[in-house]
């Protein structure tokens, strides 16, 4: 409330606070900026130099043999599948050139619904059918030795099980498979493969097939020799390379900014506005990079992490169990990377588990940690229609065969490492432009060193 001092006659005898205000300089701050977030992922990547522009990544010969995953379009209350992604079965490899064939066999797929606690198969009988999820999450769950049923895993959206069944006649399903929501199953019987008599020399050659020697991880093996006396004969070897590593190129993102000259002339009291303009336009330039860093089709690590490295949730919400499975899939998980709706909605999981998480310091701030390892709250992780996002648990660094940010330094008018400011010019409107670069790409080294918690729902 503005006071004013009268006299007794209504006549001002003294200056009003109003009128004062116009000579006075206020107290201010910078501008403020409510979308810069902790970016966390920028922080802790090792940040390598890729200085011709890009980076390859070698890494000894791997045998593909299909990422085995397979997608489905919808139709109301129909579901069809994406002929082409069948030869992703490593059965049905060899029919990647036959989309004719494909499409046949797609036909011959037929849809079941099941609801949440129905048994699809029972252990021990007759596998006769190839089970593809369209929708949903089942568990395969086999008897324990000691009579307790083991949970062996737990599938989702474009998963499938019994491939085997296209070319061992007398096969058993080694498990029971039981619904854990409501599932959509597309199914192909023994009975509607023997309609398709063409598929038989494919499954023949597959079955009988000269495999090579390769590791559990699909890698080239290096044949060595232990345990021996005497003087036998060592084994020769050598380490195969891939013969077509993958390149990854530096992307770019910019930006253009604009100041009046008579705006950076005259007002730049107490503040700079040509610098405050620099470091808001910066930060939603990093802002930017960190996104890009995650959900970029290209080389994003949400896209970029292997099949067989992505694993659903068991029940929806993030548990205890299910972090405990995606950091045991990895040697030194150094970090994991989740949305803040996630970090509370695994909270909620231990507080009704009486489970209380330690906290742990990270650049130094403290931050919540499971298993000694930091969870990193990163808003940039994307979350779905269905209230679902995802967690990402990662190992960093070149010499840890670890995911890794790629830039490049010492560009011209450098602002900050891998970011450049350049005046452009001043148009005929009086208008600076300055021309604000950056350059950055991740590349994940192995494919252990990135793992994804897929379908973790956070309104349960």
């Amino acid at each position: 409330m503005t006071e004013t001092l009268v006299s007794t006659n209504g006549v001002l005898t003294s200056l009003s606070t109003q009128a004062a205000k116009n000579l006075a300089s206020t107290t201010k701050t910078t501008p403020q900026m409510q979308g810069i977030t902790s970016r966390w992922l920028l922080r802790v990547l090792p940040w390598v130099e890729a200085t011709a522009g890009t980076y390859r990544v070698n890494r000894r010969l791997t045998y593909e043999i299909g990422t085995g995953k397979v997608s489905f379009s919808v139709a109301g209350d129909s579901v069809r599948i994406a002929a082409p992604t069948l030869a992703e079965l490593p059965a049905l490899r060899a029919l990647a050139d036959n989309p004719a064939l494909l499409e046949r066999l797609a036909g011959q797929f037929t849809q079941h619904n099941y609801q949440a606690g129905d048994i699809i198969v029972e252990h021990g009988a007759a596998a006769n059918q190839l089970i593809l999820i369209a929708h949903g999450k089942i568990s395969t769950i086999s008897p324990g030795k000691y009579g307790a049923d083991t949970v062996l895993a737990t599938l989702a959206d474009g998963d499938h099980v019994g491939h085997h069944t296209l070319t061992e006649a007398d096969a058993t399903w080694p498990h029971t498979i039981k619904a854990l929501t409501p599932t959509i199953t597309l199914n192909l019987t023994r009975d509607a493969l023997a309609q398709l008599p063409e598929l038989a020399d494919t499954l023949t050659r597959y079955a009988n097939r000269d495999i090579p020697h390769a590791t559990r991880h699909g890698e080239a093996s290096i044949h060595l020799s232990s345990g021996h006396t005497g003087e036998p004969l060592i084994t020769g070897t050598f380490v195969d390379y891939e013969l077509s590593p993958r390149e990854y190129e530096l992307s770019l993102a910019q930006a253009v900014l604009r100041i009046h000259t008579r705006v950076a002339d005259l007002y730049n009291k107490p503040h700079n506005q040509t610098e405050q303009q620099l470091k808001l336009t910066v930060h939603a330039l990093r802002e930017r990079q960190e996104h890009e860093l995650i959900n970029n089709t290209s080389f994003g690590l949400l896209h970029n992490a292997d099949l067989k490295q992505r694993i659903p949730t068991r029940t929806g919400p993030p548990t205890p169990d299910d972090l405990d499975e995606l950091i045991s899939r990895r040697r030194k998980t150094q970090y994991i990377l989740a949305h803040p709706k996630a970090i509370a909605a695994f909270g909620r999981e231990c507080s009704a588990r009486g489970i209380y998480p330690d906290n742990t310091v990270c650049e130094g701030e403290p931050v919540r940690s499971w298993r000694g390892i930091p969870m990193l709250p990163c808003d940039k992780l994307p979350i779905t229609k269905g209230h679902t996002t995802s967690i990402i648990a990662m190992r960093t660094g070149e010499d840890s065969q670890g995911v890794i940010g790629l830039r490049h330094t010492g560009l011209p008018d450098e602002y900050e490492p891998g970011l450049s400011v350049r005046f452009m010019n001043i148009n005929e409107q009086a208008v600076s432009s300055y021309l604000l670069s950056t350059y950055h790409s991740a590349a994940i080294l192995v494919p252990d060193a990135l793992g994804v918690l897929e379908q973790v729902e956070l309104g349960r």
